[in-house]
């Protein structure tokens, strides 16, 4: 039997982020006999190019990925200031690992550096997939646009996971004209399905079985917001004495969002559980789920909270293409935390319900979206993506 194709994923890494879990759900539905992922990822442990990704500290998808037949090739971390290190270091991986297919690189801050690399060892199809509405501040945020400047230009494909996404990484010019393929953020929805077992269960087992649950998800980073999402909490507390936040997610600011916590007075009343290995439990024992973000690109974890019958409320910055179903409501991040309070506390009334039929009808379902991404993989055909 022929030896599989091999698709080369570019990004930050392997933990646990948006980006990582749709990649990681769509390798799950491939024919890894056909078709096969590998992972270029960046490190600061990492001196030389292709570095074992054992030289790093191990993230949270690596043991998976190495279960499902992938390898994971480690990078220098780019650092503005190690630009010809950083190049350098890609045309030695790729003078060495010219064997994939397409190289999709989902880190679009340096796609400009490396896409065209890749394309002059040989590779056949490259492409910018931006799933990001906007970028950090300062000097990276400000190289970032640098980079990308005319990026459009450096790869074969510009993908982006909403209008948005795509405007922040490719220009509103090459939206408008066509250039950018718009492929949503899609989700295994029936993983998610809402199930008033699980709920019980899961309820009992955080012990919150007579609590108002407030539930979020996210890398604890500046783009989610999390001292807003504090602080509407906190107004809720003073509302209702029975609720809860769970909070699912680790990152660089976690023990800030403690501190904050404790100095309102509400850390009792608030689990951080970190991440975890089987997410979709944890949407079945919340009551609302809240996504305050300052930006987004297509947020999966707005499908997920859908998937599983959640009342949502949203930030206004969080693309429209999101919204799957009439339980999202969208709320402006500049209003007064009590605000959001006073609304969560207006809508808790609902039918909680099975919604995988519209989740699916917006093309949110991973397995059909596979079957596109097989084609492209497979024949360089996109137009059913």
């Amino acid at each position: 039997m022929p030896n599989p194709i091999r698709i080369l994923h570019v990004l930050g890494g392997t933990a646990l982020g948006g980006a990582e879990s749709r990649i990681m759900d769509l390798y799950r539905q491939m024919d890894r006999e056909e078709i096969q992922f590998d992972f270029l990822v960046h490190s600061s442990a990492i001196k030389h190019p292709g570095d074992d990704a054992s030289a790093r500290e191990p993230q949270f998808y690596d043991e998976e990925i190495k279960a499902l037949g992938g390898h994971i090739y480690v990078l220098p971390k780019f650092k503005i200031y190690n630009y010809f290190t950083y190049r350098k270091a890609i045309c030695a991986f790729f003078a060495k690992h010219h064997e994939f297919r397409v190289v999709q690189g989902h880190m679009t801050s340096t796609a400009a550096i490396y896409l065209p690399i890749a394309k002059k060892y040989g590779i056949s199809i490259t492409v910018a997939h931006s799933r990001s509405a906007g970028v950090d501040k300062g000097i990276k945020g400000i190289a970032t646009k640098i980079l990308r400047k005319n990026l459009y230009k450096k790869t074969d494909y510009c993908f982006a996971c909403s209008e948005l996404a795509g405007i922040n990484a490719f220009g509103r010019k090459r939206l408008e004209k066509g250039n950018i393929k718009i492929i949503y953020n899609a989700i295994d929805a029936a993983k998610f399905s809402y199930n008033p077992e699980k709920r019980e269960f899961m309820r009992k087992q955080l012990k919150i079985e007579d609590k108002l649950v407030l539930g979020h998800v996210g890398r604890f980073s500046t783009p989610k917001n999390h001292p807003y999402l504090i602080e509407i909490f906190a107004e809720l507390c003073g509302m209702r004495d029975d609720a809860v936040l769970v909070l699912l997610g680790d990152g660089p600011d976690r023990d800030k969002i403690e501190l904050k916590c404790k100095e309102l007075g509400i850390r009792d009343k608030v689990l951080f559980m970190g991440n975890c290995k089987q997410p979709e439990d944890y949407y079945q024992a919340f009551d609302i789920f809240i996504l305050p973000s300052l930006y987004e690109g297509l947020p999966g974890v707005l499908v997920e909270a859908q998937a599983a019958g959640l009342r949502c409320l949203v930030s206004d910055t969080v693309t429209r293409e999101a919204q799957a179903t009439d339980l999202v409501t969208y709320m402006d991040i500049r209003q007064p935390a009590s605000v959001w309070a006073r609304e969560i506390v207006d809508r808790l009334k609902y039918d909680r319900c099975v919604t995988f039929e519209e989740i699916a009808g917006k093309g949110l379902d991973i397995k059909k979206q596979a079957l596109a991404y097989r084609e492209f993989y497979l024949n360089g055909d996109s137009s059913k993506l």
